[in-house]
């Protein structure tokens, strides 16, 4: 014989299937770089990185036209008013305004040399070989005279070459310095610019991933909690209102519906054990009966007969259950059709009517002539006979009391089709009026009229796929019973 080990006193948290030597969580470094909350951030990262990339490049290069554009003017006009000097004075006055002007500090450039390339007056001291004999307009490599030294360092310059008669030559330009630092400029405010946007989007990044990933952790501490049998805890909410609150409020009212279930069930397994406990115990003890002082075939046969009916009743009471079980769990919506409940309530007041007239009761129905719901007509009609069997069970008069009235009536309130049952019973009071909507809930004074209690809430459970709900009010004296369900 084998003796099986003592439970552990506190339940061991569920685990990963792989947990183990061979299975290691994440460490906080490596589930940041996984967690999509930051990939998306390293993606927006990218985009904008990528556009601030083209705009400033697009930027620096219209800049840098516009400044290409702004020197080839200046030259233009230089050579406008120099071509205005040589036609009133020719030559000799060009290169005296040439002198002058080469002595002006500034970015302009002059040249004047004679037919064989010889300097007459300007501020240009070497140029690359073969500039002066292209005539128009180019970019060049130039070098400029210092006092402490024969020539600078190179200097680039958009410049035009003229051919003057006799064969000398004319270059002005502008030196193109100030482009350079343009760019300059440009290539270290993009280098600073970049390293800003890249710094404070991974770290915003990792910011929000952070908050993120607590929000989530903190989600899959309470999931774990509950899935330890722990059906109480609720996820946290921030109360900002995000899709995470959405998500952990939508979450919450799931395990509030679960709860509701679980706690149905363990009613249902409780009821049952107390409830159906008298009927079975009542079979058996039947049978035993029969079984010991039944003589004849035809006692026999009453015995058998009791029993049979004691378990059609019990088998009534197990197709109540699982109707409503499965309609409170929401597996009837393929059943559902376009369907006229005055029709439906119609016809379970003409099933009626006979019945109500037999235990002394009077009868009256008060039917609109269309109500359009979205439904089930036989389901419905189950629920309005229940309504209606409760009124006559429950609503009839005792012997020497005068006639009571039934009235079932259908009609359309705004966007609602009410089904009324009204009795003239003893009602029931206000205090019980939920408690006995539950599963084999009866109160003291019905506890001698055949039943189970689960008249009430199949109508609940009906009501409920219907959309709609079910209203118990006092009639003064009596019920009366609404179900309320929305029209199509």
């Amino acid at each position: 014989m084998t003796t099986r080990p003592a439970a552990h006193p506190h339940p061991r948290p569920l685990s990963h299937p792989g947990e183990g030597s061979a299975f290691r969580r994440p460490g906080p470094v490596v589930k940041l770089f996984r967690s999509t909350a930051f990939r998306l951030s390293l993606v927006y990262l990218v985009v904008f990185a990528l556009s601030a990339f083209g705009t400033l490049g697009y930027v620096a290069w219209n800049a840098q036209r516009l400044l290409f554009q702004g020197l080839v003017g200046t030259v233009e006009a230089e050579i406008t008013g120099l071509a205005e000097q040589y036609r009133v004075g020719g030559l000799r006055q060009l290169i005296a305004v040439v002198e002058a002007r080469s002595r002006e500090p500034g970015a302009s450039l002059y040249l004047v040399t004679t037919p064989a390339g010889e300097r007459v007056a300007g501020n240009v001291d070497a140029l690359e070989p073969g500039v002066l004999d292209r005539p128009g307009q180019r970019e060049i490599t130039y070098q400029r005279g210092r006092r402490e030294e024969r020539f600078g360092e190179p200097h680039r310059a958009v410049v035009r070459v003229f051919v003057l008669p006799g064969g000398f030559r004319l270059l002005v330009g502008r030196d193109v310095e100030e482009r350079a630092r343009l760019r300059d400029v440009i290539r270290r405010a993009f280098g600073w610019s970049m390293l800003l946007v890249l710094g404070l989007g991974f770290f915003g990044g990792l910011f929000v991933t952070k908050r993120v990933l607590r929000r989530i952790d903190a989600m899959t501490d309470t999931t774990q909690f509950i899935m330890a049998g722990h059906l109480h805890g609720r996820l946290p909410l921030a109360g900002t209102g995000d899709e995470l609150d959405r998500l952990a409020g939508n979450l919450n009212a799931m395990l509030d519906r679960i709860g509701v279930l679980m706690a149905g069930m363990r009613q249902v397994s409780d009821n049952i054990a107390h409830d159906l406990k008298t009927p079975l115990t009542r079979l058996r003890n039947r049978a035993d009966e029969a079984l010991r002082t039944a003589r004849t075939p035809d006692e026999l046969r009453a015995a058998l007969e009791a029993n049979i009916e004691e378990s059609e009743n019990l088998i009534r009471v197990f197709n109540a259950l699982l109707m409503i079980a499965r309609l409170e769990a929401g597996n009837a919506q393929d059943i559902l059709s376009d369907i006229d409940a005055a029709e439906a309530a119609r016809g379970v007041a003409e099933l009626y009517d006979a019945l109500a007239e037999e235990a002394g009761m009077s009868f009256e129905a008060r039917i609109e002539g269309s109500l359009p719901v979205r439904g089930n007509r036989e389901l419905l009609g189950q629920a309005i006979a229940n309504l209606v069997d409760n009124a006559i069970k429950y609503g009839a008069p005792a012997p020497g009391e005068g006639e009571k009235p039934v009235v079932v009536s259908a009609r359309r309130v705004g966007a609602e089709a009410l089904i009324t049952v009204a009795d003239r019973g003893p009602g029931i009071p206000a205090a019980e009026r939920d408690r006995v909507l539950e599963r084999f809930v009866r109160l003291e004074t019905a506890r001698t009229r055949p039943g189970f209690g689960l008249g009430l809430s199949l109508v609940t459970a009906v009501a409920g796929l219907h959309g709609g709900r079910l209203i118990l009010e006092d009639n003064g004296p009596g019920l009366r019973a609404t179900l309320a369900i929305p029209l199509r």
